[in-house]
């Protein structure tokens, strides 16, 4: 929404003034707002649909004022301003500019790390197959040892045949980038939107990516309406039952959408991003970064101030020192100036000087207000500093802020798409479904001696271990590890071991007086 100045006539509008707000929305200007004069003419309307809306706009403008007889009036009908993109193709306005928020994404350092560090921990670490809970419990009923060969071999055929079937289905991008553009979108705009395309046999041939920025969602939900150019294409929502609904276009066989979208109580039809609620800081950031431009290219302020005492300048030499200072200190170091002066008399001694007014080095104003800023926009995107590369030096705190966005925003975002996606897998195959891989937080020798100890425990089988790390199962992988008497004796004296330290580490802890650091004070015995 506009802001206004009351002690100025500057127009403020999404952080911008107004004329930098027009000069960015001319180049970008949002298609639906046309009018249906020009709407008209694009191609792949569907007949019906044009003759409808046609239908439409001539009764607006025969029920105008008459008078009597054949007098009417002549003034302009502003109600038929109505129709435009968005009342003709039955869209939604979006409750914030998509492509101020897109802008956000591209100009603002902050946003753009949380952004993409949510998008790598999300979807950029891979994908793997797993077994679904309803084959996990056909393949314990297996009775025989070669009932379980049998069923194992049958899920990596299953593995190997999606991956090649994802592959298939974008011949230039793979699934994993196709994701990332997704969710890139998710996060800046608020709505990220997944391309399905059907083959003659109603299977599912193709998925892509649709950019953000140029879909608007149906007001009865059935489907999405994209301009681009002098063309507009729908698209229904994904599912099986709407193969071939399209009440816009002449297209008889659409593709459908998966929209993605950031929940927010204030839209259904639209989601929004996380920065909305740090927008504040995002335009008071940009203002400060604009104003700290401004300054160093057109200061008003004067680097010198030159002094004469005892004499008059005769013009010329006011006129050279002038010119000297507008015109040759800038981008020039070491320049001589040579200023004739009149010479000392008995009344009074003559005096030059030039005295800097800025000496020192100069510095961005606004530096904590920055920061507060940058903390105010990853707090709204619940990325910690140390996610992007400026953590505060404490490895505790590293892996403590890195856990806590694991549980409470990687794994959560991953579980919602993961979700989404698996409506596609579950056309193909119900032996397995895709799980996006997670934020690993301990190194690979630390998660070998926990499938160790497990597997020791006989906590996990060794096909279960094989199928965490990605690997293919093997024959007599699916019992537990018998251990024989000298490694089970090892076993329970490892685990009585930890559970004894355990227990005497609480219990010191116990006995030990309460102090700030955790220890006793200085000087003080842990003996009595």
């Amino acid at each position: 929404m506009p802001e206004w100045d009351m002690d100025d006539d500057t127009v403020i509008i999404d952080g911008l003034n107004f004329d930098t707000y027009q000069k960015v929305n001319a180049k970008n200007p949002d298609p639906f707002k046309g009018q249906w004069d020009s709407l008209r003419k694009f191609s792949g309307l569907e007949k019906n649909f044009k003759r409808r809306t046609d239908r439409s706009f001539e009764k607006a403008e025969v029920e105008r004022t008459k008078g009597s007889g054949d007098a009417k009036t002549k003034q302009l009908n502003p109600s038929l301003q109505i129709y435009n993109g968005y009342s003709v193709f039955d869209v939604v306005q979006p409750q914030f500019d998509i492509d101020r928020l897109a802008h956000y994404y591209t100009t603002h350092p902050y946003n753009h790390a949380a952004v993409d560090t949510k998008v790598a921990n999300m979807v950029s670490l891979g994908y793997k197959w797993e077994l679904t809970a309803a084959s996990k419990l056909k393949l314990q009923a297996k009775s025989t040892e070669e009932q379980v060969r049998a069923a194992n071999r049958k899920i990596d055929r299953q593995r190997l045949m999606l991956n090649k079937w994802l592959d298939n289905l974008n011949k230039d991008y793979t699934f994993s980038t196709i994701m990332e553009n997704v969710v890139t979108d998710l996060e800046a705009v608020g709505n990220g939107y997944l391309e399905i395309g059907r083959k003659s046999n109603k299977q599912v041939g193709y998925i892509g990516h649709i950019p953000a920025t140029s879909l608007r969602v149906r007001t009865k939900k059935d489907g999405f309406v994209q301009i681009i150019g002098n063309k507009a294409v729908f698209f229904a929502n994904y599912g099986v039952d709407n193969i071939g609904y399209n009440p816009v276009t002449s297209d008889p066989n659409p593709n459908q959408i998966i929209h993605f979208k950031e929940y927010s109580p204030t839209n259904t039809f639209y989601g929004v991003p996380d920065i909305v609620a740090a927008g504040q800081a995002a335009v008071g950031d940009q203002l400060a970064q604009q104003y700290n431009i401004d300054y160093f290219e057109n200061k008003a302020v004067p680097r010198y101030v030159v002094y004469v005492k005892g004499a008059k300048l005769s013009s010329d030499s006011e006129r050279r020192l002038f010119e000297f200072m507008q015109n040759n200190l800038k981008g020039n170091s070491h320049r001589t100036l040579l200023i004739p002066l009149p010479p000392d008399n008995e009344q009074s001694k003559v005096e030059f000087k030039m005295e800097p007014i800025e000496a020192g080095v100069q510095e961005g104003s606004f530096t904590k207000y920055h920061a507060d800023n940058s903390q105010d926009i990853l707090a709204a995107h619940q990325v910690p500093m140390s996610k992007i590369g400026q953590g505060d030096g404490s490895l505790a705190g590293t892996l403590a802020s890195d856990r806590t966005f694991k549980e409470q925003v990687a794994r959560p975002g991953q579980r919602l798409i993961e979700k989404q996606i698996n409506k596609i897998v579950s056309e193909v195959t119900d032996v397995v479904e895709l799980r996006f891989k997670e934020l690993t937080l301990t190194d690979e020798q630390a998660a070998a001696q926990v499938a160790e100890k497990y597997l020791r425990s006989q906590v996990l089988t060794p096909n279960e271990v094989r199928e965490q790390l990605g690997y293919p199962a093997i024959d007599g992988g699916d019992e537990v590890i018998e251990l024989n008497a000298r490694q089970a004796a090892d076993a329970k004296n490892e685990a009585e071991g930890s559970d004894a330290r355990a227990t005497d580490r609480e219990n010191n802890q116990a006995d030990s007086p309460i102090t700030v650091n955790g220890r006793k004070p200085q000087g003080e015995s842990n003996s009595e």
